[in-house]
């Protein structure tokens, strides 16, 4: 339940819980949280998970309000619990279980996992193989074969990325918030011609895909590993979308990790860091060993959508594509901290890159094609 580019579920005492917060847990007559064994998790909203007066285990979250005191995100939210209420227990799609909201503070809670893991966590840890990876994909294909009739106000708009007004130029009103590594992973994209077009190729081909119930904003992290069970969670750009924006970003993951794994500390204390001084020889090495190691982890990714789902015929080449994008996504965000570029984001945006101009010849290779094991 964390949105931070950090790895790992970041774990530190917080402030006093706010008082809507208490007014929350009060109102679901959770009690209050007691304030010894407070917690949160690393990420962009604040947030509270620990024990209540009840004895009740929970997590507590805010998202961002607008200048008029509304929140698209939490509605956005709100409308998948409704969607969700009708899964079963024996569903491939779990998520952990909403107690209640607070809509003028924005402000909801959620049954707290004990002990589990972040996606993120699994994934660098090792732990995130393919039988996991297999139960994700059953899960993402659940989550786009739900019916949505009979929930209404679901999200239609397009999903925010790849902004395309921002492929001809990076509005000065978002400088500020930028870092210039940031800066320069954007203009990385906007010198690029043949990416530019392919991202409007891709907008194109996502306006006529069909749309179908989607998180949109699928990562490592939104997965939260529960004694042995995945769970889904952070609603907040849900919409009825092309199902394969979130196919797309669970294989870019790994690729994003692959791409890691060659810049990855090797134990060596008195070596470069990041992998400045590695020649060409020794990144191609470590990038196919790293690739070799995850694609086998996205086949098992797709092995488990196919069956749950039937995809639509141009599916795998869209989320091809979009894998592509969600590179460039990635070192955009992991660059926030940084004054330069560092190799692995030049590498993950050449990887992108390549995806992008030619979708079509990288199916076979991420083995997001056909399966004679698969089942409607």
């Amino acid at each position: 339940m964390t949105t931070t580019t950090e790895p790992a579920l970041l774990r530190y005492r917080p402030t006093e819980a706010a008082p809507q917060v208490t007014e929350l847990l009060e109102r679901l007559g959770l009690g209050p949280f007691v304030p010894d064994g407070l917690t949160s998790f690393g990420g962009r909203n604040d947030n509270w998970a620990g024990t209540t007066g009840s004895g009740a285990q929970v997590f507590v979250k805010t998202v961002a309000r607008g200048p008029d005191g509304t929140s698209p995100e939490l509605q956005r939210a709100l409308l998948f619990e409704q969607l969700a209420a009708g899964l079963t227990p024996q569903s491939p799609l779990r998520v952990p279980e909403h107690l209640g909201t607070h809509e003028d503070a924005a402000i909801s809670a959620y049954r707290l996992l004990p002990g589990a893991r972040s996606g993120s966590e699994a994934a660098l840890d090792g732990d995130f193989g393919e039988d996991l990876c297999r139960a994700a994909g059953r899960a993402v294909a659940t989550l786009h074969s739900l019916d949505p009739q009979g929930v209404e106000g679901i999200d239609t708009s397009e999903a925010p990325l790849p902004p395309l007004r921002w492929l001809e130029a990076f509005p000065w009103s978002e400088v500020g918030d930028r870092s210039m590594a940031q800066i320069a992973a954007w203009k990385l994209v906007q010198d690029d011609a043949d990416a530019v077009a392919a991202l409007r190729r891709l907008r194109e081909a996502e306006r006529a895909a069909p749309r179908t119930p989607a998180h949109c904003d699928l990562r490592f992290d939104q997965f939260i590993l529960h004694e042995g069970t995945l769970h889904l969670c952070d609603w907040e750009e849900f919409r009825l979308a092309d199902a394969a924006r979130d196919v797309g970003a669970f294989a870019g993951e790994w690729l994003f990790q692959a791409t890691y794994s060659v810049f990855a500390p090797t134990g060596d204390k008195d070596a470069p860091a990041l992998g400045f001084d590695l020649t060409h020889e020794e990144i191609v090495t470590r990038g196919s060993a790293g690739l070799r190691r995850h694609i086998p982890r996205i086949a098992a990714f797709w092995q488990g959508y196919l069956e749950c789902r039937d995809p639509d015929p141009g599916l795998a080449e869209r989320a091809v594509a979009f894998a592509g994008w969600h590179l460039y996504d990635r070192l955009i965000a992991t660059a926030q901290a940084h004054a330069v570029l560092n190799p692995v984001a030049r590498a993950a945006a050449g990887i992108g890159r390549t995806l992008l101009l030619d979708p079509a010849a990288a199916v076979a290779t991420l083995r997001l094609g056909p399966s004679s094991g698969s089942t409607p």
